[in-house]
């Protein structure tokens, strides 16, 4: 059955569970599944990261998108129902830096009350930079948040200053970071992405940082993302090549469990404190297994993190289309979704020759 035919579910019924059992779940055209929502709420952020928004390119008068033409939580909310009914089992709130986003808690609380298709409850992560971290935890976690991601390049205030681009202590993401976990917020996960010759002196001190505190510390090669207009593979320090140095002094386990089919391989402290991952994003591209689809805080949908255009979802967002209208034009784009851009990228290419094609900007559709 297809999922057209889906009976329309009262509008009561989904705040206790989102089932499409006789309806099978959509695979794009290489076989991959529809089980992960990145859910942007807002294309701002207060940092200038130079590697995703520098600031010579987002200054003060950088045109973002305005309140209005941004999706409104109720939207979001049907949006999520569209995803639960195609086998989504995860989402993800991302930005720009989505604690930027007014009111984000309401949203939130209505999130944590979907189940995915099974019957299971739906995951709900959080991507942050930490810089509102501290203020918001507690909230957030009371408005049914489970995990957080927090964006972390370095522990040395004066790199994480230069990095981040903005005036404000390293302190305070590591404040953030100690308040998500005494809230109860687990498991609490810190991103850094490793460039060569500005933080690769940040790996083992960020190993420090949290070994022996419950927080996984994962490392991101640094990839060519919308705004890394300087990207080159020359600044790239391989996953292999941040293992091997936290190696060095740090013995590591490997771990086999399910979660390794996600994008970070990641392995145990030898004396079990703590673990730490690695992601291979340009060395070893994952496009194979990717089962994520983005949605932008103006209501695309992108289905690959490098893609140049989105499909425009607000026609389905209107008050007189259903949630299983807006399913059906979801699972259309899908099934006809054939993105590779890592493998692409990898594949040998003339000397010289440039990036493929320029993508969507990381700060509308999400990391």
């Amino acid at each position: 059955m297809n999922i057209i035919d889906a009976p329309i579910a009262a509008e009561t019924e989904y705040r206790h569970r989102v089932s499409v059992s006789d309806a099978s779940p959509p695979l794009d055209k290489l076989n991959r599944p529809l089980r992960d929502l990145r859910l942007s709420v807002i294309d701002q952020c207060n940092f200038r990261c130079t590697y995703c928004m520098p600031r010579d390119t987002f200054g003060p008068d950088y045109p973002f998108l305005p309140s209005a033409q941004r999706l409104s939580f109720e939207q979001m909310v049907k949006l999520a129902k569209a995803f639960a009914l195609l086998g989504v089992e995860k989402i993800r709130i991302t930005g720009g830096e989505p604690l930027l986003r007014r009111g984000l808690e309401a949203l939130i609380e209505q999130l944590a009350k979907l189940t995915t298709a099974s019957g299971k409850p739906m995951e709900l992560a959080l991507t942050t930079n930490g810089s509102l971290l501290a203020a918001k935890a507690r909230s957030l976690r009371d408005a049914g948040l489970n995990r957080v991601t927090v964006s972390l390049d370095a522990v040395d205030d004066a790199v994480f200053r230069r990095m981040s681009d903005v005036d404000m202590p390293v302190s305070r993401i590591l404040d953030g970071i100690e308040t998500a976990r005494a809230v109860g917020l687990a498991p609490i996960k810190v991103n850094a992405v490793v460039e060569r010759g500005v933080n690769d002196s940040q790996i083992l001190p960020l190993v420090r940082q949290f070994k022996g505190s419950g927080v996984a510390v994962r490392f991101i090669e640094y990839m060519d993302v919308g705004g890394a207009g300087g990207w080159s593979n020359t600044k790239v320090i391989t996953a292999r090549e941040t293992r091997q140095i936290v190696e060095a002094e740090f013995p590591l386990i490997p771990i086999v469990s399910p979660e390794q089919m996600g994008t970070a391989v990641t392995y145990r402290h030898a004396d079990g404190k703590g673990d730490v991952g690695f992601i291979a994003s340009v060395s070893q591209p994952f496009c194979g297994t990717c089962t994520r689809a983005r949605v932008s805080a103006d209501g695309q949908l992108y289905t690959c993190l490098f893609a140049t255009q989105g499909t425009d979802l607000r026609p389905w967002l209107a008050d007189n289309a259903s949630v299983e209208q807006l399913a059906t034009a979801v699972r259309g784009r899908w099934i006809q979704r054939d993105d590779r851009y890592s493998e692409l990228r990898s594949a040998p290419r003339r000397p010289g020759s440039a990036k493929v094609y320029p993508t969507v900007r990381m700060s509308l559709v999400g990391g």
